[in-house]
């Protein structure tokens, strides 16, 4: 057995997020996802769509002597669906010298563990021609530390690698004509091919490095040839899928293959929609669905890609293949809006099974539910209770399921009582404070907790969640609407609602006025004024049914949003995150590396649209959505971010085209599908309707106000309870006349892990103050200090 020489290789890199095609089989007897990029098979994901095994597998032209094309770099490739509603793609590359055509079909086999490549060379040039397969092991989410042989299975000749306890084979239909093992950028294969146009050393093993397989096939007498890549636990099980793939009929697998996806894409609804050459419903449908694990029902993760991977190493391996709470429901949404039941009913089976003990999610996960950041996001940990409602309101459930449901919403709705209104983090996963997404999400939850109560016969708990809620939507301007700055001079306008404004311990409660560091920007300006930071983010207010389109305020920062943020492209009218945002590429177009420039988002355009559809503008919202599938990928995948400053062809970065980021972002297609919905209803699929029958066109103050420990109310209203939320049982005393007479009011369980008092204000004059302590009932210890609210004026009526 001859090593290869070059350990370990150079440092592992992932490789393009900029996907043309996602696709899986949807069979119990398959557990491999692929995705295409730049005329190729990129990642290859197996047991589960969060562990990528593959970077990519090149195909390279040679003459066996000094000509030298590589697929990805030298051809150009048309990116069909072999059928409609279906991810079986044909990818046809052409030379752009002329001198051959590849067409590439690419499937996964529902009945085993592979990925099949279907490959047919036409030879356009005078000389005999080779075609070459090089594999780039990455076992599991990591390039370092894989371990490549030739060896044999039932006498063919096969490659091999083995990393982190995962197996993979390498075989064609046809027994290779040549084959080596190496080390990447030292002794693979693509050296050999681009000196010499052959594979002049066949080397049999690379041990612990970042390594690369390589294999001439061999070509039928119609041109063609199929290459298997197979997966298992064991050297012997990936070999045996790889065999067993190449050894049927590629016609036959490719039958079983689509019929799968037929019967799925036959029992959605009917929303078709063709945008260059692509049905853009059925797309996105796909999209949606090919991001599950069958082993685990209901985890769909954010996307089948790393962004900007080609310039990342292992060091990044969970990329976008994780769970976000927040983005499995906004993908629940999409497939709601669909008529996907059965699914939407696994994902909220998922979110059960990974609900943390205090009833919180964690900021991102792996599939079985380990955290991979720590952080946790107060609008995550109410998306569940919505999307539970949601899919009450479609029929996707029935009172038996609402009942099951009934302790993971009671654990998320504790949880947000006992930590809300602020977040540890806003959306984007970078601030924390009182912000007017996540408040729109809590607030609009809180009331979905008491309609699914009150189905489910629970009675003290729904006065208690609208109470909250109520106070909480009172006091939003409070906290996040800021007036007389001069940006409201600069724009015309009276007021608008910002991105965050950060909590204040001196406050005890948000401070519009404090600093707010925003990370990642290239420019290097490390802090700005919260009442400077604006944001996309206060559209939900309208979405979630809390704020009217029409209200002045939402008015007067839509046009705050548009000065700012909004970004004119080919396609049509774009909008950035936030001003000042870093996660993007820099200037020059290099990758972000940690600091950028944001670029334009599409699913904030189909934000947008919703908002103008909410405002009875139709045309405005079609015209957007033709604007998104205008910035799709030649594969018609919605990205993360495209590109909004002008051309760099030599980073292939076009205006209104996709970046490097994440594509596709599943989120994104769900947004899409949501907006085909609501455009179908004629109404906003997903904006809750106890929210706008509660809020809108009235006027509703709120019984009482929370007061918290950690989270102190600045004061209460004239005619308002205080209501405290105290951690355990206790005896609450407290005085109206500064100590002149006082009273004790005993606290009151809740299931939702508070204990609450209410301290009267009836008769108080503005001004006065209601002071307050409290001794715990299981110790008699007094909490030695005093607390005070004051009472405060009525606010002036919402125009």
């Amino acid at each position: 057995m001859v090593e290869a020489p070059g350990w370990p290789g150079i440092p592992a890199r992932w490789t393009s997020s900029a996907k043309d095609g996602v696709g899986a089989a949807l069979s119990q007897g398959s557990q491999v996802w692929f995705t295409i990029s730049h005329g190729i098979v990129n990642e290859i994901y197996y047991p589960r769509v969060d562990q990528a095994c593959v970077r990519d597998v090149g195909l390279i032209v040679t003459d066996g002597g000094a000509f030298f094309a590589e697929v990805k770099r030298d051809c150009d490739t048309v990116v069909e669906r072999i059928e409609d509603g279906v991810p079986a793609f044909r990818l046809t590359s052409t030379h752009r010298g002329g001198r051959f055509r590849l067409i590439n079909q690419v499937i996964a086999d529902p009945r085993s563990d592979s990925i099949l490549l279907h490959i047919r060379l036409e030879n356009s040039s005078k000389t005999a021609l080779r075609l070459f397969a090089l594999l780039a092991p990455h076992l599991v989410n990591a390039g370092a530390h894989n371990n490549g042989q030739r060896s044999e299975y039932k006498g063919r000749h096969i490659l091999s690698a083995v990393g982190d306890g995962t197996h993979l084979a390498m075989l064609g239909s046809l027994p290779f004509l040549a084959s080596s093992v190496g080390f990447v950028g030292v002794s693979d294969g693509w050296r050999q091919l681009r000196d010499h146009g052959r594979l002049i050393d066949q080397y049999d093993t690379a041990t612990d490095g970042n390594i690369a397989l390589s294999a001439e096939l061999a070509m039928g007498a119609d041109g063609g040839s199929v290459l298997a890549v197979g997966f298992g636990r064991t050297w012997a099980e990936g070999a045996y899928h790889a065999r067993t793939s190449s050894m049927s009929p590629f016609e036959t697998i490719l039958n079983d293959y689509s019929a799968g996806w037929r019967a799925w894409q036959s029992g959605l609804r009917t929303m078709e929609r063709r945008a260059h050459g692509q049905n853009m419903y059925r797309v996105s449908a796909n999209i949606l669905r090919a991001h599950q694990t069958p082993t685990f029902p209901g985890g769909f993760i954010a996307s089948l890609s790393i962004p900007w991977g080609f310039s990342k190493g292992d060091d990044d391996m969970g990329g976008y293949h994780l769970i976000w709470p927040r983005d499995l429901c906004e993908t629940a949404g999409g497939l709601l809006a669909c008529g996907a039941h059965s699914e939407v009913r696994q994902i909220l089976r998922y979110l059960r099974a990974t609900q943390e003990g205090d009833g919180s999610w964690r900021q991102n996960y792996w599939l079985d539910g380990a955290p991979y950041w720590g952080g946790v996001q107060l609008d995550e940990c109410a998306f569940p209770m919505l999307l539970l409602d949601m899919a009450r309101r479609e029929g996707a459930l029935g009172l038996p399921d609402l009942q099951q449901f009934w302790p993971m919403v009671e654990r998320a709705a504790g949880f947000v009582l006992r930590t809300g209104p602020r977040t540890k983090q806003d959306r984007w996963e970078e601030n924390a404070g009182y912000t007017p997404f996540t408040l729109a999400v809590a607030i609009a939850a809180l009331l979905a907790a008491a309609e699914i109560a009150e189905a489910c016969d629970i009675e003290a708990l729904p006065a208690l969640l609208r109470d909250t809620a109520d106070a909480w939507n009172e006091q939003i301007e409070d906290w996040i609407y800021v007036e007389d700055t001069a940006l409201t001079r600069e724009a015309g306008v009276p007021g608008y609602y910002i991105r965050v404004a950060p909590e204040s311990p001196a406050k005890g409660g948000p401070d519009v006025h404090a600093l707010i560091q925003v990370r990642n920007h290239e420019a290097g300006r490390g802090a700005i004024a919260a009442n400077e930071l604006i944001s996309t983010d206060a559209i939900a207010l309208v979405r979630f049914g809390l704020r009217a389109p029409d209200d002045p305020r939402m008015l007067s920062t839509i046009a705050v949003i548009d000065r700012l943020l909004k970004v004119e492209l080919p396609q049509g009218p774009g909008w950035h995150r936030y001003n000042l945002d870093g996660y993007g590429e820099k200037a020059d177009g290099r990758p972000f590396d940690g600091v950028g420039i944001g670029r334009a988002w599409p699913l904030l355009a189909g934000e947008r649209a919703h908002y103008a559809l909410a405002a009875g503008r139709r045309g405005e919202a079609e015209a957007l959505l033709a604007t998104i599938e205008a910035q799709t990928s030649p594969g018609g995948l919605i990205p993360e971010q495209v590109w909004d400053a002008a051309p760099i062809p030599e980073r292939d970065l076009q205006p209104g085209k996709p970046t490097g980021s994440a594509m596709p972002l599943v989120w994104a297609h769900a947004e899409y599908v949501k907006l085909l919905r609501s455009l179908a209803d004629g109404r906003v699929f997903d904006t809750p309707p106890h929210t706008t029958r509660r809020y809108l066109g009235k006027t509703r103050n709120a019984r009482c106000r929370p007061w918290r420990e950690d989270c102190p109310a600045a004061g209460v209203l004239s005619g308002q309870n205080l209501r405290l939320d105290l951690a355990a049982e206790s005896i609450v005393r407290y005085t109206r006349d500064d100590w002149k007479t006082q009273a004790d009011v005993a606290t009151s369980a809740t299931v939702l892990g508070l204990h609450i008092a209410e301290l009267p204000t009836a008769g108080m004059a503005v001004g006065d103050k209601l002071v307050f302590t409290w001794r715990r009932k299981a110790d008699e210890v007094w909490r030695g200090q005093n607390f005070e609210a004051r009472v405060l004026a009525p606010p002036k009526a919402r125009a």
